[in-house]
C-alpha cells in the first residue's frame, strides 16, 4: 500500500487507473479472505453500489452506485508534498513567459506572488472533508470575499458549519456538489450578493425557499439543477414577492421549465432586472424564438437584459403590444371588454396572464380591428392591392399600390419615403377597413409586416408626415 498502513488511510484521497475516489472503509468482507478498501467515486458511475455488501453496510456514498471495494495494491495514494508541489507546479518543460510579481497581505505578512498566473490555470477541485468535532471557525476569514468550491463534495450543512469563519463573503461558488439545502442560514452567508448553486442536480424548488431571505444576494445562478417550476406562495396575481428581496440578476440555463407559469412568477421578484433561461423547453420547443424573446419581457415588466441582450424600450413597447394583441381574443372571451365597467376578466385568464390588465391601462385595450382573425393564405407571400392616402395634404388623390403582405412596416416606409420624398422618420403610417368603418388601425411596430395586422386587398393605407 505504498507505505501507507490500513490505519490512517479513512478519508483519504486515491487514484485507481486515471479515476480519482476517497477511501471510506478498510478492512475485511466476508466471505472473501484478505484486505480490501472501500471507496467512494468522485465520478457516481464509476462504481457499483452504495457501500454495502450482501446485506451488511461497510460504508456509505452519497450517490446509490458511487462505491467500490479495491485490493490495497491497485490504489495510488500519490507522492510526498515536495514532490506533488514539484510536479504541480514547476513547468520545467514549458517556455518561460515574462512572470509579473505581486505581493498580497497574508496576515500582517507580505508575500511575494511571482508566477501566480500560471498557477491558477493548473488549479484543480479538490474533495474536501469538514472534522464534525473541530471548533467554531468565527473570524477565520475575516476578509474573504470570493470562495469556490466547486466539485469539491461539500454539503450544505458543513458550507453553514464552515460560513461563520467568512464574515465579510460576497461570492460563493458551489457547483457540482450533489448539494441538498437541508437549512435555513442564519447569522451566515448575510453578505453573500453572488450564490451559484449550477449542477445540483438534487435541489428543487422548495428548497429554494430556505435561502430566499438572504438580505443582500443579488445574483443566484440556478443552471442545470433539474428544475421545472418556481412558485412564490406568498404574492397573488400582479403582487410582489418577499422573498429575494435584493435579486437583480438570475441564470436558469439548461433546466426544465416548460411552462409560461414560471415568467409570471418571476413578474413577482421585486428586483430582478436580468435573466437568462436559455435552453429550455419553453425557450427550444418555439420555432419562433423572436416570438419567445417578446412574451417573456411582455410577461416580466421590470426585466431589463435577457439572454445577456440589453432590452430597449422600443423592443418592450413593441412585445407589449404584439402580446396584448396576441392574447386579446382570449382575453375578450374569458370577459375582457373595451369599456373599463365592463372589463371584468376571469380568474383563470388573470392567473394565465397577469400582466395583460396592466397592458391594457398602459396601451388602451385592444380594438376589434386589431383582433381581426387571419384568413389563411394561399401564397406564402400573397400581393395586397392597397389604396394610399395622405390625409394631412392639400393634394387629396388616392393612388394604388401593390405590396407583398410579407412587406414590414418599415419596409413600406421606406418605399413610401423613395416615392414621397419624405425621411422615413418622419413617416407615421395607419389604415382603414371597409370591415371597420370610421376606424383607424395604427401600424406602430417597424418590425412587423403587413399581415400582422390583418390588412386585407381594398384597404387603405394612411400617410401622414
Amino acid at each position: 500500500m505504498n507505505s501507507t498502513s490500513t490505519s490512517d488511510v479513512i478519508g483519504r484521497r486515491v487514484e485507481v487507473n486515471g479515476e480519482h475516489a476517497t477511501v471510506r472503509f478498510s478492512g475485511l468482507v466476508p466471505p472473501v479472505a484478505g484486505l480490501w478498501l472501500g471507496v467512494e467515486w468522485d465520478n457516481p458511475e464509476r462504481g457499483k453500489h452504495d457501500g454495502s455488501h450482501e446485506g451488511t453496510v461497510y460504508f456509505k456514498c452519497r450517490h446509490p452506485t458511487a462505491g467500490s471495494f479495491i485490493r490495497p495494491h491497485k490504489v495510488n495514494f500519490g507522492v510526498d508534498f515536495l514532490t506533488a508541489i514539484k510536479n504541480r507546479y514547476v513547468l520545467e518543460d514549458e517556455p518561460k513567459e515574462e512572470e509579473t510579481e505581486q505581493i498580497v497581505i497574508i496576515g500582517n505578512k507580505p508575500v511575494e506572488t511571482i508566477g501566480f498566473d500560471s498557477v491558477i490555470k493548473q488549479q484543480s477541485e479538490n474533495k474536501l472533508t469538514s472534522p464534525s468535532s473541530s471548533p467554531s471557525p468565527t473570524g477565520t476569514f475575516s476578509t474573504l470575499k470570493l470562495l469556490v468550491l466547486n466539485r469539491t463534495g461539500v454539503t450544505w450543512a458543513e458550507v453553514l458549519r464552515c460560513a461563520s469563519g467568512w464574515p465579510v463573503l460576497e461570492k460563493l461558488y458551489l457547483e457540482s456538489n450533489n448539494i441538498i439545502i437541508s437549512e435555513r442560514p442564519t447569522d451566515v452567508l448575510q453578505t453573500v450578493k453572488l450564490l451559484d448553486l449550477s449542477s445540483n442536480q438534487l435541489i428543487d424548488e422548495n428548497q429554494l425557499f430556505l435561502i430566499a431571505y438572504l438580505p443582500r444576494l443579488e445574483q443566484l445562478i440556478l443552471s442545470d439543477i433539474g428544475i421545472s417550476s418556481i412558485h412564490f406562495p406568498d404574492a397573488g396575481i400582479g403582487c410582489k414577492t418577499s422573498m429575494f428581496p435584493s435579486l437583480q440578476y438570475l441564470v436558469l440555463n439548461d433546466n426544465q421549465i416548460a411552462q409560461w407559469s414560471v415568467m409570471n412568477e418571476l413578474d413577482k421578484l421585486q428586483s430582478l432586472h436580468a435573466l437568462s433561461c436559455t435552453r429550455n423547453p419553453l425557450t427550444e420547443g418555439s420555432k419562433d424564438a423572436q416570438t419567445t424573446r417578446q412574451f417573456i419581457i411582455a410577461r416580466i415588466g421590470q426585466l431589463r437584459t435577457l439572454n445577456k441582450c440589453a432590452i430597449e424600450p422600443e423592443e418592450r413597447r413593441g412585445a407589449e403590444l404584439d402580446y396584448r394583441k396576441a392574447f386579446g381574443n382570449e382575453w375578450k372571451k374569458a370577459g375582457g371588454h373595451q369599456d373599463p365597467e365592463k372589463n371584468r376578466p376571469n380568474e383563470e385568464f388573470l392567473a394565465a396572464h397577469p400582466r395583460y390588465q396592466a397592458l391594457c391601462l398602459k396601451y388602451g385595450a385592444p380594438e376589434d380591428g386589431e383582433l381581426k382573425t387571419q384568413q389563411p393564405f394561399l401564397l406564402k407571400n400573397q400581393l395586397l392591392t392597397l389604396k394610399i392616402k395622405y390625409p394631412n395634404q392639400h393634394d387629396q388623390k388616392v393612388i394604388e399600390k401593390q405590396l407583398p403582405d410579407s412587406m414590414t412596416v418599415q419596409k413600406v416606409k421606406g418605399f413610401l419615403s423613395r416615392l414621397l420624398k419624405v425621411p422615413v422618420s418622419e413617416l407615421l403610417l395607419s389604415y382603414e377597413s371597409p370591415k371597420m368603418p370610421g376606424k383607424e388601425v395604427e401600424l406602430e411596430n417597424d418590425l412587423q409586416p403587413l399581415r400582422f395586422y390583418s390588412v386585407e386587398n381594398g384597404d387603405c393605407l394612411l400617410v401622414r408626415w
